[in-house]
């Protein structure tokens, strides 16, 4: 997530500068042939050009709030992981139908709570898989391009590859040997939630009531879960992800050719003036289309993501103090050079 106030230059042109390089490039060649060598039959009129400006900027606002869509769904989702998280844990020290606790269900309890953080780390590695569609899965060039953002993003914070620590560290040896076994590990985790909270209503700690309270709020994670594996797995829809992209193409292709006509008006020196417009409002095009583009898969691990690790550390944070651990917490995730992960 960035966390800059705007947009600073040097992510943009992290995000787009790149293809400065081919935009000017298309542009300056045509108006050199068309300066030098006066090749009227090139030029096509602007009209045209604008018309297709105007629908793929549309179709671009289409994309975009689409994208905006999920990547918004996405942070309510955590949002709604986060506020559980302490209603769970308060419910889980707060009920006790004996009035004071034994040591085996203080046990119990600190197990419980020590998973839960277990599993807000498992579910954050899961949803961190790329899939075929996501920018890290991309061939040869452009895919190594956005590996090394990734990696750089990654090299700011000391914690993000470090969930197997955070595993041995609130998992027994027993349940982290099983880690394998599962291909849904964080679902797992859940399940084994659930018959702790069963162990603890058979103790008599917990009322049937209370039992029914925990297990709806073990419920809303199974529903978290699945909501934020539905963005994960399933991609915004590639049809109109892809003719957005073909669109915008064409319109950067044609866009020299009908406007250095409309310069080549005020004389020779507007021809070589229609270069730097035509740069600009072809790098504008760009600039929205891969906003959208890159908006749209908010667990992927690249800076317009939804900021999980800090949501995670957040949540540990609170759940430690909840239960009593005030000494050796963690400290909270910062922001690196303007991005929060």
């Amino acid at each position: 997530m960035i966390t800059t106030k705007y947009f600073n230059y040097k992510q943009v042109l992290n995000l787009a500068g790149g293809h400065l390089i081919w935009l000017t490039a298309w542009c300056t060649l045509v108006a050199a042939l068309f300066y030098f060598f006066k090749w009227q039959w090139m030029i096509i009129p602007w009209v045209p050009v604008a018309l297709i400006g105007t629908a793929e900027a549309f179709y671009v606002g289409f994309k975009n709030n689409q994208a905006y869509d999920r990547l918004w769904e996405a942070r309510k989702i955590w949002g709604g992981i986060v506020n559980s998280s302490r209603s769970f844990v308060s419910m889980l020290y707060a009920f006790n139908t004996t009035g004071e606790g034994n040591s085996e269900t203080e046990t119990i309890k600190k197990r419980i709570a020590y998973r839960h953080i277990a599993w807000l780390y498992t579910f954050r590695e899961q949803l961190l898989i790329p899939t075929e569609w996501e920018h890290m899965s991309q061939k040869r060039h452009f895919g190594d391009i956005n590996i090394r953002r990734h990696r750089l993003i990654k090299a700011g914070f000391p914690d993000y590859g470090r969930t197997p620590i955070f595993l041995h560290k609130y998992l027994s040896e027993k349940e982290l040997d099983l880690q394998p076994e599962y291909k849904n590990f964080a679902t797992y985790l859940i399940s084994k939630q659930a018959k702790e909270v069963n162990e603890l209503k058979n103790l008599g700690d917990i009322s049937d009531f209370n039992q029914m309270q925990l297990q709806e709020a073990l419920n809303l994670f199974y529903d978290y879960q699945g909501q934020a594996e539905r963005i994960k797995k399933f991609p915004s829809p590639r049809q109109f992800a892809s003719t957005a992209f073909i669109f915008n193409v064409i319109f950067i292709m044609l866009l020299p050719l009908g406007l250095v006509n409309e310069f080549a008006k005020l004389g020779n020196w507007g021809i070589l003036v229609s270069v730097p417009f035509c740069v600009i409002i072809g790098w504008i095009y760009i600039v929205m289309e891969l906003v959208g583009d890159y908006s749209e898969n908010p667990f992927e691990g690249m800076m317009f993501d939804i900021p999980m690790l800090s949501i995670c550390r957040t949540i540990e944070i609170d759940v430690l103090q909840m239960i009593g651990e005030h000494d050796d917490l963690p400290d909270p995730i910062a922001s690196k050079n303007g991005v929060l992960v």
